[in-house]
């Protein structure tokens, strides 16, 4: 099948590389949350399908949708059957919900997990090279994979990549940064199970709260430098990719409207409901978090740094102090 991205972007030098691994027959459950995605399901579903690991069974839970979503799906289905595609009905509460509840399910059980939206385009060998890494990893240990992507406009023509991030990822960076998103993530069966320890709903974001609770209790993030997805870019996002240096700008303008301040707030509180699960060392650098934040200048400043909270890029590291003097994190 002919790419369904823009000659423009097919004939880029753009390498998304091949992950030369045996033929394995490890189970693959994609989830997928959809709403009134009509206009570019039918990409994804078809990138879905041509996906080299070839072991995957979809699951989708739609929120309400009120266009032909559900037409497309229902098609989908009653082409590969329901032994490969499955519909399910959301809670309607928002995206981060809706992810969050159909990762939960009991009744979806598979080696690895793989999130996606109802808008991008896969590359072929996205899952592989995702099961490539993980399966390096003992089958106990909690393993979140994460990739860079190319982003699109809504004609599928490129307009950049998300940042290629060479600082080192752990919970000290989770507190305070949310680096990969949802839609590239890949995880194991023990990183699934300490989802399902967690709060099911109220999360700010499903991708920052995957990479808050497997950092925080010891497993294992790894994210690719190569991009194994076309991110679509249109009215309709929920959250917007981080590409460019004006979506830099705009994230760092959060930082003192208040709006992260908020978000960091409802992390904290699903962290204590499951403070047990992290380890010794990141309970420490969460109770650090914490009072540094009800602090008062300069013991703020002071106690951030003692925390070892920190941003991935020099411009986010200086926002993030000029947000904790004016008490915007």
């Amino acid at each position: 099948m002919a790419s369904p991205l823009s000659a423009d972007t097919a004939n880029s030098s753009l390498d998304f590389g091949t992950v030369e691994v045996p033929a394995r027959d490890e189970s693959v459950a994609i989830l997928m949350c959809s709403y009134n995605g009509e206009r570019f399901l039918s990409e994804q579903l078809a990138s879905i399908e041509q996906q080299d690991h070839a072991q995957w069974h979809l699951f989708v839970s739609d929120d309400g949708s009120t266009d032909s979503t559900l037409d497309i799906l229902k098609a989908f289905q009653a082409r590969l059957g329901e032994e490969k595609v499955t519909l399910l009905s959301g809670p309607q509460t928002g995206f981060a919900d809706n992810f969050m509840s159909i990762t939960c399910l009991e009744t979806v059980s598979a080696d690895f997990y793989a999130w996606s939206d109802q808008d991008d385009i896969w590359t072929c060998d996205k899952l592989s090279a995702a099961l490539a890494r993980l399966r390096q990893l003992p089958v106990d240990v909690p393993a979140l994979y994460a990739s860079r992507t190319t982003v699109v406009n809504e004609a599928g023509v490129g307009v950049g990549r998300t940042p290629e991030f060479s600082r080192a990822f752990g919970f000290p960076n989770a507190l305070v940064q949310s680096v990969a998103a949802g839609n590239t993530m890949v995880f194991n069966r023990a990183a699934r199970e300490l989802l399902r320890a967690g709060p099911a709903q109220g999360v700010v974001a499903h991708d920052w709260w995957a990479y808050l609770l497997v950092t925080g209790a010891g497993g294992q993030f790894h994210f690719d430098q190569v991009p194994r997805l076309f991110y679509r870019q249109h009215e309709s996002n929920s959250i917007g990719a981080n590409a460019g240096f004006m979506a830099a700008l705009t994230r760092i303008h959060r930082l003192f409207q208040g709006r992260l301040r908020g978000w960091i707030d409802q992390n904290v509180s699903a962290l204590d409901t499951v403070e047990y699960l992290l380890t010794e060392k990141n309970r420490e650098v969460l109770r650090r978090f914490k009072v540094a934040r009800s602090q008062s200048m300069p013991g703020r400043l002071i106690g951030m740094w003692r925390s070892g909270v920190y941003r991935q890029t020099l411009l986010g590291n200086l926002g993030l102090v000029v947000a904790t003097i004016f008490k915007g994190i």
